[in-house]
């Protein structure tokens, strides 16, 4: 299967969000994160679910 430069930009964008949202949420303290309903575990499925949105 090809990839269209269109199809590549899109997701080298999703991509840069959930690195983004993975940055944000990391830097949270435990506690903030606690307040949110997130653990620290569960970072990267709440970053990747966020995107897919």
């Amino acid at each position: 299967m090809m990839l269209t430069i269109s199809t590549l930009k899109n997701n080298f964008r999703r991509w840069a969000k959930i690195r983004n949202t993975i940055r944000e949420l990391s830097s949270l303290t435990d506690r903030d994160l606690n307040d949110l309903g997130i653990s620290r575990s569960d970072i990267r499925f709440v970053a990747k679910r966020s995107v897919a949105r």
